[in-house]
């Protein structure tokens, strides 16, 4: 594969959950702002609806923090949430509008976002909240550029030079995360309670969780350096 563009300076991850980006992007976000490259997160919900076991009005407060704290492992310090509801995110003109507000504040030359296809390739059925916040956020970044649609208190912005999809099933570029691979292990890791609850019935430690699905994920074979594929559209 092609290796992932280096010329830009700012990024904008947007997904629908708290730990969409952890499972494998976040090492590729490590490894860019460890180079100085200014990356800020957007959630479309707070995942209020993830653990089975912790109602929504105290897993929403809950995940934002577990978010809050894995994001600055990986060196990110802006994570913003659009507030909608998680499970449940509507496709339509609200969350396009949403997601072009966010794309025209940020004003990023390359988007990250998580696998919005049907499938994740493997014959495992992707959830509706990836596949319609994934599509509504590559039709986001041209409605961006238009200064007739959607207007608001930003300026249009039409940088947007690439979208970087995460767990795509045609993969076209990767980078090497050997350098920042234990950060995101622990960016994962920072998942507790998310972890645990997907855990229930196991006393199961949230690093130890973290490793084994990154080494899983990111090394194709014993002895390789890890690395994170993304299939990149450009504009």
């Amino acid at each position: 594969m092609e290796q992932m563009p280096t010329d830009w300076e700012r990024a904008l991850a947007v997904v629908a959950h708290p730990d969409d980006l952890e499972y494998g992007a976040a090492g590729a976000i490590a490894a860019w702002t460890a180079a100085g490259k200014h990356v800020v997160y957007v959630l479309a919900t707070r995942g209020e609806a993830g653990i089975d076991g912790i109602p929504p009005d105290e897993c929403a407060p809950l995940r934002e923090a577990e978010q809050r704290a894995s994001a600055a492992i990986v060196g990110v310090d802006v994570v913003d949430f659009l507030d909608h509801h998680d499970g449940v995110i509507e496709e339509g003109l609200p969350l396009r509008r949403d997601l072009v507000d966010a794309i025209r504040r940020h004003r990023p030359e390359l988007i990250v976002t998580l696998n919005h296809r049907e499938t994740w390739g493997n014959g495992a059925w992707n959830t509706p909240d990836h596949r319609v916040l994934g599509r509504a956020l590559l039709d986001a970044t041209t409605s961006a550029g238009n200064r007739w649609l959607f207007p608001g208190d930003d300026e249009p912005w039409d940088g947007v030079r690439w979208t970087a999809i995460a767990g795509s099933p045609t993969p076209t570029h990767e980078i090497d995360i050997a350098d920042t691979f234990e950060a995101a292990v622990h960016s994962l890791a920072a998942h507790a309670a998310y972890i645990r609850g997907l855990n229930a019935s196991e006393d199961v430690d949230p690093v130890a969780y973290a490793r084994e699905f990154l080494t899983r994920v990111c090394v194709a074979e014993e002895g390789a350096r890890p690395k994170i594929s993304f299939e990149l559209l450009a504009r």
